[in-house]
């Protein structure tokens, strides 16, 4: 019925629809039936009505699709069915194939007669068939093959047809096309199959892509055949539409990197096989050489172009011959232009996916006019798809498969094809085969790639195409180094680099060593030259300078395109240094040019900057190229700081490189007196520096060249050398090498070796350089020199007679600084050079006073043993003072202090020598004898009444004990050096160094030395010595630090200075005494500690000994008792277990120091002022700030705590106890303290010590060990939640909500961490807090306040907290514990009580208030209240009836006839709340249960 409708033509669209409602509801409609259905949408779009025929050719599209589907979904049907028969192969003429299902079979004569009748042919299946167009076969061939590929790939019937009937098809309708020359490229009609036709060519094309993309797998060969076919229709004999069409066919593969491996795989790595991969490469390379040879369209002639008339998609503006935008003000057309030929780049697709304009012009008869440009703009970004693509995935490969193996594949690991024989293969021959597909794939496409970014690059006139490119070359010039392929990868960076320099730029390095580049490479059998830059430049000129040759050349210009390109060979240089090898020679030496011509001289420590050229025109740059310069020199630095990434042989390749770059640099300033190029020297002390973790594998290579450029006849470029080999010297010593020098003599002689090798030049300058940096050794290395020492000596005894006074000078300065700093400190064998040294430079006759100097330096031995005799026969009888015009310093001008000043320095000489010669001294024997002597006379004079001779003393006994101590500027004041700093201090490592002189050196370079450095290895450790050395340090302290019994004011009190040395003694001290230290022992110290802190200090030495009374700073004898507070307990922390009963004992110490926060100590019955009060310039004593001190102290507590509050002794010895008694002192005054921030940390420690001691303390409830801890800790809470102190009035609204949240984490923390715990806790301290909550839960009001001061002093949010606390702790399910029932019946009732009196309350005042409305606060509270009953009264509900006694019921009862009289009030807040509040008593209306009694109710 519905064929004879269609034959007589009625209601076509209905039919259509009709048909296609019966296909794709049911699969009813099968074999023939269906292809009558099909043949009659056919039909009907060949009518002669527009509507019907597209109407009708969607509906067979779409029913040819319902085919497929239902193949699929067969499939997908019977996909577990094994009982499948084997696929036998069907032949070309067969009507049905017997294999196959219904659907399946369907689908095989649809698609069969779709190729017969595409053909030309007549179909076996759709019968009936009266015409047929090939556009639209093709079309509904390519949409099954998009759409179904699974189909053909599954099944062996339909594989047959796609290589039997379909590639045939395809390469017969072809060959029009291959055949095909440029001679009358635009077909007269459509009939003629000899000339190519576009609707057919165009669907063709796309075709194929799909049969590649899909099938590439089963049809091998056959792609063989469209890919060498796609390669041909690039030939410039092609119509421009055809060429058009398969670049952006070849874009569509080019965007699938995978797909180009396949090829190269099926193809170019077979013999005898064509090289499909390298002819697609290199034919889009001829194709792009063409497009500049050739005009673009056959309508629009270039030569259109160059005068302005440019054509669809010509330039926004005319160009003219020099390359210059004829209208100014407009941005140019980015484009390609090479000689005369202007090509402009069109944005044709997103990088990494293909756009095909052309392919997709289904509805176009005629060949579309190509614009200018799209073409070139289509094969443009094939390649830069092409790079990114296969670089991406070889590098993900590379990574994932961490390749070793290295390059040169066998021939077996080539051949491996398929799946399972690579799944047969070892991981090892895996990565084999991996490497030789990516080693071909980067072999057959470098030289097209090249020739044609070089060309494009030459050509280019827009900065973002330039970037892309140089991009691509610089990622190909990467992948190649990472694969070993030493010759693209050369060939990449030379072409970057020729394109950094200007055109025929004369260097030597780009134009012989990398002649592979100057090949002609053969691409499609046409011989193509490598473009070299093109000399008639459209680029911008931005800098002119002098090129860096031997014969004058002029001058040189740089392009913006040239400096684009030295960026990218920096970015190159930087990110991909580890793979450039032997490239670095390129790299370096087209940098060096670049630098040179640009003008950039090299500045400390090797950084370039702009300099002013010393010879020749000066170098002229442009503002844009001169705001460039700083950058370039930053990332010219930063490639060399990137150096210390590299691994070893990479940067022994960078080295080589810059060697060899500074040798050229000297040949060419051996003759000539031209300015040489530093900047290969300058890079070199660049690297080093960075490199110095590692120094030992370059050092030599590094200095021996530097140590030739230090003799070259150019004084500026000798200059430089020298300054790189002492400035690397310089940093090698004082870098912190691992191990350290000073125990790695071989590494510390390597480095002093070329400051020896120094000594062999000849040349005045640089032996002066040599000198210095000696100089500055001594200055900053001296004190750690040791094997070195002789080394050095050689240096400074080599400068000779003849060689000027200059030298010599500066040569005796260094041993001046030798024989005053450094003797003890050096090795004893060294003491005869340095006598040799001396004696040498008082035989030179060139300065007279250096030869008395020296020799006045050969007597200094003796003379430190004279000061010994001279101590003990010195005259004690007092000196008259001189008559005459003398004149003494007031320090001076009595007998007295100059008798102070020779005891200072007779006990000093004295204790140098006990130092100097210690082990000489131990092995005479009746060393202990001369100890205790020595500890006498120190003990005499630390006692003594000056101030001068108690510190010297001090020092002399530092000194003994091995110890040095930095300077301190600020300690300068009192005319003191060296004692008073805040740093642990200790024995130093033998050989011993004296405390040095305050004029020298070795003072100012005085170091911090940590309290816990090891003592010598092979020191004595005589017990009996160091305990002697304690009781004289426990008497001078006890002496020093007792307190005046009287008012007197004369009596003497020692300085801070003092204090801080003696205190400063003790962790070096210990540290040999600690074996033995005793509880009796530690008393001792604390009396001291305790002594030395409390004593008061003159006014007028204040200012110079205090910071300022506002800064929360220690002074430094404060840091010094803490510090001995801190080695001991560390010591006792890894001490054996019975020194932790020491523990308490030093929380004792530490909390009467916290206690100075609000109470400073007295000293005896001294009167002290406050500091704030003090009157610098009036003799009185000060008494210090100790806040900082004590808030130290409490932090010191607080960590101590923390870490021994489980000890026993802690525990046994009510540590907690007496922490929250000290801290209830600063609690309880809170306002009152005398610094805020003391309360404040007060609350804040106290919490941290609670929310460590607490668990302890249940922990031990049962042992009553805790037990007075609780009353003390209520009472504390107490003082402080309810302080009798008063806030300052000056107290801001934020500062008191601050406050007031201290007081709310007082309270979260009793919710938190005491509540929940009851039945640990004793019942009197639970009745004490809840009073506490309740008392805080009121808000307190004192009639005085104004209504802004209550809002503010309320503490609204605390009592909030306390009244919330109670709530929480009123009611509780889960009461497991006689004690925990007792907290809430007690918080219950408490909590009722409370609510009870503030309704009274509030009513009260309500009927008081008139109309006036009742301060916010208290309509807060009240509504406060009434939640808190309600949320009561839900708690009652869900309690069991049982749990509630009947003293809670009557109050909770007694509470609705209050909240009843409240229902007046006017507040609709209070309103809404009392309203929840009464609905609960709704339960309580109900008639009560009657009692059973007698078995009757």
């Amino acid at each position: 019925m519905l064929w004879q409708l269609m034959e007589n033509g009625l209601e076509e669209l209905k039919l259509l629809q009709t048909v296609l409602v019966l296909l794709t509801t049911n699969t009813v409609v099968h074999d023939d039936a269906l292809a009558k259905a099909i043949v009659l949408c056919f039909r009907l779009h060949f009518t002669k009505d527009n509507i019907t025929n597209n109407t009708a050719a969607a509906t067979v599209r779409q029913v040819v699709t319902v085919v497929f589907e239902r193949m699929d979904a067969e499939d997908e049907q019977h996909k577990d069915d094994d009982s499948h028969p084997p696929v036998v192969q069907g032949n070309s003429n067969r009507r049905t194939i017997s294999t196959l299902r219904p659907c399946a079979k369907d689908a095989y004569m649809l698609f069969q007669d779709l190729c017969q009748l595409v053909n030309a042919d007549a179909p076996y299946w759709l019968v009936g068939m009266t015409e047929m167009t090939r556009t639209f076969g093709l079309e509904l061939l390519e949409s099954v093959l998009n759409d179904f590929p699974r189909v053909f790939l599954q099944h062996q019937e339909f594989s047959f047809l796609l290589k039997e009937r379909v590639c045939p098809l395809v390469i017969k309708l072809f060959s029009p096309n291959i055949k095909f020359r440029q001679g009358t490229n635009t077909p007269s009609s459509p009939t003629p199959v000899e000339k190519p036709y576009f609707p057919i060519c165009m669907r063709l094309l796309r075709v194929v892509s799909v049969l590649i993309k899909h099938f590439y797998s089963l049809l091998v060969t056959e792609c063989e055949i469209f890919l060498s076919l796609l390669v041909k229709f690039l030939d410039g004999d092609k119509p421009q539409w055809l060429r058009a069409v398969a670049v952006e066919c070849i874009h569509r593969l080019c965007v699938q990197p995978q797909l180009l491996r396949s090829f190269c795989q099926s193809y170019d790595m077979k013999p005898h096989s064509t090289k499909v991969f390298r002819d697609i490469v290199n034919a889009l390379g001829s194709f792009i050489q063409s497009l500049f040879i050739t005009p673009s369209t056959g309508s629009n002639p270039i030569s259109n172009m160059q005068t302005g008339t440019s054509g669809g998609g010509g330039p926004a503006t005319a160009q003219n011959g020099s390359g210059t935008s004829a209208n100014v003000g407009l941005t140019p057309q980015p484009a390609f232009e090479y000689r005369g030929t202007w090509i402009p780049i069109l944005n044709t697709s997103v990088q990494g996916t293909s756009k095909a304009a052309y392919l997709e012009l289904l509805d176009k008869v005629e060949p579309p006019t190509i614009p200018d440009g799209y073409a070139m703009s289509v094969a443009f970004g094939c390649l830069l798809d092409l790079v990114r693509g296969i670089t991406a995935m070889i590098e993900a490969e590379f990574d994932s498969e961490g390749i070793t193996s290295q390059p040169g594949v066998t021939k077996q690991a080539a051949d491996v094809q398929s799946s399972e024989q690579l799944e047969k293969l070892s991981a090892n021959e895996k990565a084999a085969v991996s490497r030789a597909v990516w080693e071909e794939m980067v072999g057959a496409c470098w030289c097209g790639l090249l020739a044609a970014l070089s060309l494009l690059l030459d050509a280019s006139t827009d900065e973002t195409a330039s970037e892309n490119i140089l991009k691509a070359e610089m990622t190909m010039a990467s992948l190649c180094g990472k694969l070993s392929l030493v010759t693209p990868r050369d060939a990449f960076i030379t072409a970057i680099c020729k394109a950094s320099l200007p055109p025929h730029y004369a260097l030597t390095v780009l134009n012989s060593s990398s002649g592979g580049l100057h090949k002609t490479y053969s691409i499609q059998g046409q011989s193509v030259q490598m473009i070299s830059p093109s000399s008639d430049s459209h680029q911008q000129v931005v800098a002119v300078g002098q090129p860096l040759t031997s014969q004058h050349q002029g001058t040189v210009m740089l392009t913006a395109k040239n400096i684009q390109c030295m960026r990218t060979l920096l970015n190159l240089a930087h990110c991909h240094g580890s793979v450039l090898g032997t490239s670095w020679q390129l790299v370096l030496a087209t940098l060096q040019h670049l630098v040179w011509i640009l003008g950039l001289k090299p500045a400390s420590g090797g950084a370039l900057k702009p300099g002013r050229a010393v010879e020749g025109p000066s170098t002229v740059l442009t503002t844009a190229v001169m705001s460039d310069l700083p950058v370039i020199s930053n990332i010219l630095s930063r490639l060399f700081e990137s150096s210390q990434y590299l691994d070893d042989v990479s940067l022994h390749h960078l080295i080589n490189a810059l060697c060899s770059l500074s040798t050229e640099a000297m040949d060419m300033a051996f003759w000539n007196n031209k300015e040489p190029s530093l900047f290969a020297v300058a890079k070199l002390l660049e690297t080093g520096l960075v490199n110095m973790h590692r120094i030992e594998i370059l050092w030599r290579p590094l200095t021996g060249h530097l140590l030739e450029v230090c003799q070259h006849p150019n004084a500026r470029m000798r200059e430089w050398g020298a300054e790189a080999v002492t400035s690397l010297i310089k940093a090698g010593l004082s870098f912190k090498h691992d191990p350290p020098l000073s125990q790695n003599q071989r590494l510390q002689s390597l480095l002093l070796n070329p400051l020896k090798e120094l000594s062999n030049i000849v040349h005045p300058d640089i032996r002066q350089k040599q000198l210095e940096c000696v100089l500055q050794i001594l200055q900053n290395e001296g004190d750690s020199l040791g094997p070195g020492w002789p080394l050095v000596l050689g240096v400074i005894e080599a400068i000779r007679n003849d060689q000027g006074e200059s030298l010599i000078r500066t040569a005796f300065q260094c041993l001046q600084l030798v024989v005053t700093d450094f003797l003890p400190t050096m090795p004893s064998t060294c003491l005869q050079i340095v006598v040799d040294v001396a004696g040498s430079f008082g035989l030179q006759n060139q300065e007279l006073n250096i030869s008395l100097t020296s020799i006045g330096l050969l007597v200094l031995f003796p003379l430190l043993d004279r000061v010994r005799e001279s101590s003990t026969t010195a005259d004690k009888e007092k000196i008259e003072s001189g008559g005459g015009n003398i004149l003494i310093h007031h320090s001076r001008d009595t007998a007295e202090k100059q008798w102070a000043e020779t005891w200072v320095l007779t006990l000093a000489g004295v204790a140098r020598i006990f130092n100097t010669r210690r082990y000489l001294l131990q092995s005479l024997g009746d060393f202990s004898k001369a100890w205790d002597v020595l500890l006498d006379h120190i003990q005499s004079a630390a006692l003594s009444k000056n101030n001068e001779v108690s510190l010297a003393a001090l020092k002399s006994c530092q000194e003994i004990l091995q110890i040095v101590t930095p300077v301190k500027d600020s300690d300068k004041s009192e005319g003191l050096s060296g004692v008073n700093m805040p740093v642990f201090v200790g024995p130093l490592i033998p050989p011993p160094r004296t405390l040095s002189r305050t004029d020298s050196l070795g003072e100012k370079l005085g170091r911090y030395i940590g309290a816990e450095l090891s003592a010598a290895v092979d020191e004595i450790e005589d017990s009996a010595l160091w305990w002697a050395a304690w009781n004289t340090w426990y008497k001078i302290g006890l002496e020093s630090t007792k307190p005046p019994t009287t008012c007197d004011k004369l009596f003497f009190i020692p300085s801070q200075p003092f204090l801080t040395a003696l205190v400063q003694i003790f962790p070096a001290l210990y540290q040999h005494i600690k074996s033995g230290f005793s509880m009796e022992d530690l008393k001792k110290l604390g009396v001291i500690l305790h002594g030395a802190v409390s004593v008061p200090i003159s006014s007028d030495a204040s200012p110079f000994i205090l910071p300022s009374y506002t800064e929360a700073v220690l002074t430094s004898l404060q840091e010094a008792v803490l510090i001995s507070l801190d080695v001991l307990q560390k010591a006792i922390c890894v001490g054996p277990e019975d020194m932790q009963i020491m523990y308490p004992a030093i929380f004792d110490q530490l909390l009467s120091f916290v206690e100075f926060s609000c109470k400073a100590p007295t000293y005896g019955k001294l009167e002290t002022k406050n500091i704030a009060n003090a009157k610098f310039n009036q003799a009185e004593w000060v008494a210090l700030n100790y806040v900082p001190f004590a808030e130290k102290s409490l932090e010191v507590v607080v960590d101590l705590y923390q870490k021994t509050a489980c000890h026993k002794a802690v525990v046994n010895e009510k540590v907690l106890q007496k922490i929250i008694k000290t801290l209830r002192i600063p609690l309880s005054l809170k306002y009152a303290c005398p610094s805020e921030t003391t309360w404040k940390m007060a609350v804040s420690s106290l919490l941290k010590i609670l929310s460590i001691g607490l668990p302890v303390a249940r922990q031990h409830a049962s042992s009553k060990k805790f037990d007075t801890m609780w009353p003390e800790l209520a009472n504390t809470f107490e003082d402080f939640l309810f302080t009798k102190s008063i806030p300052p009035d000056n107290l801001s609204i934020q500062e008191f909500e601050k406050n007031e949240n201290i007081d709310v984490e007082v309270v979260q923390l009793i919710s938190t961490d005491i509540l929940p715990f009851a039945n640990f806790i004793p019942k009197e301290f639970v009745g004490q807090i809840m009073t506490m909550l309740n008392k805080g839960s009121i808000h307190s009001q004192s009639t005085s306040f104004t209504e802004a001061e209550i809002d503010i002093r309320m503490r609204e949010e605390f009592s909030k907290v306390c009244f919330e606390t109670l709530l929480q702790f009123s009611f509780s399910n889960k009461v497991t514990t006689p004690q925990e029932g007792y907290i809430s019946r007690m918080a219950l009732s408490v909590l009722l009580k409370r609510s009870q009196d503030v309704l009274h309350r509030y009513i009260e005042d309500e009927k008081l208030s008139g109309r006036c409305p009742l301060p916010r606060q208290r309509v807060t509270e009240i509504v406060f209240v009434l939640k808190a009953i309600s949320t009561l009264m839900d708690s009652l509900k869900k309690t069991k009836p049982e749990n509630v006694d009947t003293n809670t019921w009557s109050q909770v009862i007694a509470l609705y006839p209050t909240l009843v009289e409240c229902i007046t009030c006017t507040s609709s807040e209070v309103c809404s709340a009392l309203k929840e509040a009464l609905v609960p008593f709704k339960d309580f209306l109900q008639p009560p249960i009657a009692k059973v009694q007698n078995g009757e109710s």
